[in-house]
């Protein structure tokens, strides 16, 4: 088939990027509606220009629904000085790996495409875009910033930066030049950054080899247009950049003959490759021919490699590798690792600022005088076989009780994989419930290759009645347990934890409804399923049933379990998850927040107390509501709470890039579990009442009003709310035994109320180095710190910009 000898071009439109902006901006606010999607905005100043670009990013998972703005995975925006809006920069649209969608599955592949069809070999680095603004100024982003980064390394897109003048100096151009030839195209150059002195990836490359490979030139248009590869090569030529290595085959017959060759030994032209991009035409879901890609990528041996390097983080870190696949091979690595960083220290700082992570690879295969593939298939001959090649039939099972977040985690790794999710309260057979749930959950796999189980399953006979009905239906179901561990000698500290929860909820729980129901009730009831858990056992029935195990904390915010969740996941189950990567950290932040803005619920189900249910502690009134008989506890302090996930990702996005030193006390908090579960600022706890006495008063008649006339309830509800403020945001502050987080309290709205700390300084308090020290330290270390300054071990960090969360007041009762 012959190919396109002009290049393609098209001006863009003030219309289309207009409507293509209204699109994105009106769903910068979460929508409840799951068909939805949800953008995030960041502004970026051009440096050494007046200029801005507006960089549009949405989750992956975003980019599988129809009818988006655009499907440009990296998308930067500006206005021109004349006030024109314009795309400045676009990368391709998001694909994706063969079979991952419908779309890429073979047989739709080969009803709904055409070639040629070019096969570029995937280079292993980071993706860099190169475009022209209006005054000469050439844009270099990686996939959603551009410029420096907060602290004083080098971000991806200034390393792109000095790689493009390399490469412009070998031709004698100019910044100016390029930047006004790519406006002249309106096209964005996309190049893949391969620098291992800057950044190692799983592929080496050379110093001879490193530099920015050019693999593409697209139109700056909302909808996808880019340029056939030999052009983009010719461009490369021109203007100095590496070129990647493409073949071409006519059908996709011809392809895939090719590419499952290739993927016996996972090299190509006698070079390691992850894979291959795909790029032709297809017409499915418009009708009418248009550019579209999808990859081909190798499992092995780079999901055994990825392992290797994991393996030595956590020797290096301390802890106790884990892996459960290649399993003879990576014993022998680890014991080589370990003895390669008790040689020379200095290579364990290096390879956690990942230098060094291919060479101590190689090291390792050169001793064992073997190639990644030879490993792999030496590993298929002797027939070695866990959960490496599991790709479907995952059913998670939650063992749980009350409040402990099960439902937040599992909508949120819905969220992130697209997987099934059943609820047992949505169950509503009146005879065999246990079994209709069973087959529910079976249903969900014709669908989706894992669903979570979502019931508490905190007996046994729960548990061995899923499993085994499953079984009945889905013989090779493959049986996870999310096991949130209730210890005995930490079961005051999970009645505190999943009680706050619980309790300021209200009533959007299918089966507890805090916001109607009296505390004392709700208290039982809670303590009855805590008194009924029965912990997990993998040596006896039905636990034994489990193919994995994940031990979760049920005090700890659920974004830390569903990143352990994520991480056990990924080493036992890795062809579940086919060619997407482990999602980002940010990737995560959203989800749970997806998980807690999005769930409502739809069928209400009333679990009484035993007691209650005998009618021995309640009285019931005509007009349904309980009242418990119990005495009215205090108020223990009025605060403005925050969303922890919020706080937490803002807190984990500030220290996730400072050096290892500077990030030591938010990474042992982190650690060691002792980051705060519930998150606020202090107005006044009441051993501050004989000081402000006033505004002890003004807050508790505040409290009465908002739970309303005496004679309707029992006590004063925790959960009321008093009103919210906004919480700004301003610097972290901490020492050796103490963090808190300096912030500033104003009304939600213009005319709303004003609410006040009474501490010198309002901050939060993010967590404390062991339990022996109490929260309250923060004062001192704050009082210090605007006393002395840095130094004498308190540091700060401040935030970038204007960050405010919503911050709710209520009062807490004395426990």
């Amino acid at each position: 088939m012959a190919q396109r000898h002009e290049a393609p071009y098209r001006p863009q439109t003030a219309q289309e990027v207009d409507e293509m902006l209204r699109g994105l901006e009106s769903n910068k606010a979460k929508s409840k509606d799951r068909s939805a999607f949800s953008v995030k905005k960041n502004t970026f100043q051009v440096h050494g220009t007046p200029i801005t670009v507006d960089s549009w990013r949405m989750q992956d998972w975003d980019y599988k629904k129809e009818h988006l703005p655009t499907y440009a995975r990296g998308i930067f925006t500006t206005t021109t000085s004349k006030g024109t809006p314009e795309i400045a920069t676009r990368g391709y649209d998001k694909f994706f790996n063969h079979g991952e969608v419908r779309e890429t599955e073979w047989e739709n592949v080969e009803k709904n495409t055409r070639g040629p069809y070019e096969l570029s070999v995937k280079e292993n680095g980071c993706i860099i875009f190169i475009s022209g603004l209006e005054d000469g100024t050439l844009l270099v982003c990686s996939k959603h910033s551009t410029g420096p980064r907060q602290d004083t390394e080098t971000s991806h897109a200034m390393a792109g930066e000095k790689w493009v003048d390399r490469h412009l100096a070998s031709r004698g151009r100019s910044r100016q030049q390029l930047a006004f030839k790519l406006r002249e195209m309106n096209a964005t150059a996309v190049a893949e950054l391969c620098d291992d002195d800057f950044e190692e990836h799983v592929l080496q490359y050379t110093p001879e080899a490193a530099g920015l490979y050019l693999h593409g030139i697209n139109l700056n248009l909302p909808q996808f247009a880019t340029y056939p590869h030999h052009l983009v090569d010719h461009f490369a030529d021109d203007w100095g950049f590496k070129k990647t290595m493409y073949l071409v085959k006519d059908t996709i017959t011809e392809v895939k003959t090719f590419l499952d060759s290739i993927a016996e030994t996972g090299s190509y032209a006698g070079r390691d490759t992850e894979g291959f991009v795909i790029r032709c035409q297809s017409k499915a879901n418009t009708g009418e021919w248009h550019d579209w890609f999808f990859k081909y990528k190798f499992d092995e041996p780079y999901l055994m490699y990825r392992q290797w390097r994991e393996c030595t983080k956590a020797v290096i870190g301390g802890k106790q590798p884990r892996y459960k696949k290649h399993k003879k091979i990576t014993e022998e690595y680890i014991d080589f690792a370990r003895k390669q960083l008790h040689a020379n220290p200095a290579l364990a700082k290096a390879y956690n600022e990942n230098h060094g992570i291919i060479k101590m690879r190689d090291d390792f295969l050169a001793y064992r005088g073997l190639k990644g593939s030879d490993i792999i298939r030496q590993e298929e001959q002797e027939g070695e076989v866990a959960n490496d090649n599991v790709t479907n039939n995952v059913v998670l099972v939650p063992v749980a009780t009350i409040g402990c977040g099960k439902t937040t985690v599992a909508l949120a790794l819905c969220k992130l994989f697209g997987w099934g999710h059943i609820q047992n309260d949505n169950i509503t057979v009146k005879k065999g419930k246990p079994a209709a749930f069973a087959q529910a959950c079976c249903a969900e796999l014709q669908h989706y290759p894992a669903m979570v189980a979502d019931r508490n399953n905190h007996q046994k006979r729960e548990r061995e009645q899923l499993i085994t009905d499953a079984r009945k239906i889905v013989p090779n179901a493959h049986f996870v347990c999310l096991h949130y561990v209730h210890g005995r000698s930490e079961y005051n500290q999970i009645r505190q934890a999943t009680r706050e929860r619980v309790l300021t909820r209200g009533d959007n729980h299918q089966t507890i409804h805090a916001g109607s129901k009296g505390q004392g009730e709700i208290i039982e009831i809670m303590d009855g399923f805590m008194q009924r858990f029965q912990p997990v056992d993998q040596h006896s029935r039905p636990d034994d049933g489990f193919d994995l195990v994940i031990d979760l904390n049920p005090c700890a915010d659920s974004r830390q379990n569903l990143e352990h969740t994520i991480n056990m996941l990924y080493a036992e189950f890795p062809k579940l998850f086919g060619d997407r990567e482990m999602p980002a950290s940010s990737d995560m932040d959203a989800a749970i927040d997806a998980a807690m803005s999005d769930y409502t619920v739809d069928i209400k189900h009333e679990i009484k107390s035993r007691e209650n249910g005998r009618g021995k502690t309640a009285d019931h009134h005509s007009n349904g509501t309980t009242n418990v008989k119990t005495k009215q506890p205090k108020i223990d302090y009025f605060a403005a709470q925050v969303s922890p996930s919020r706080f937490l990702a803002i807190l984990d996005s500030m220290f996730r890039d400072l050096p290892p030193e500077r990030a030591q006390m938010y990474q042992v908090l982190k650690q060691t579990r002792r980051l705060q579960t519930e998150l606020h600022v202090t107005l006044i706890h009441r051993s501050q009442t004989a000081l402000y006495p006033d505004h002890w008063s003004r807050l508790v008649d505040h409290h009465s009003r908002a739970c309303g006339p005496t004679e309707q309830r029992p006590y004063h509800l925790p959960d009321a709310k008093l009103g919210t403020c906004k919480v700004r945001l301003e610097r972290a502050v901490w020492d050796e035994r103490v963090m808190a987080f300096v912030v500033r309290l104003s009304p939600s709205e213009a005319g709303g109320e004003q609410f006040v700390s009474v501490n010198p300084t309002a901050h939060i308090t993010v967590g404390t180095a062991n339990e022996k020290i109490k929260p309250r330290e923060a004062n001192d270390l704050l009082e210090r710190y605007f006393r002395e300054g840095t130094g004498k071990g308190i540091r700060e960090l401040g935030v970038q910009g204007l960050v405010e969360v919503e911050g709710v007041v209520r009062g807490v009762l004395l426990r």
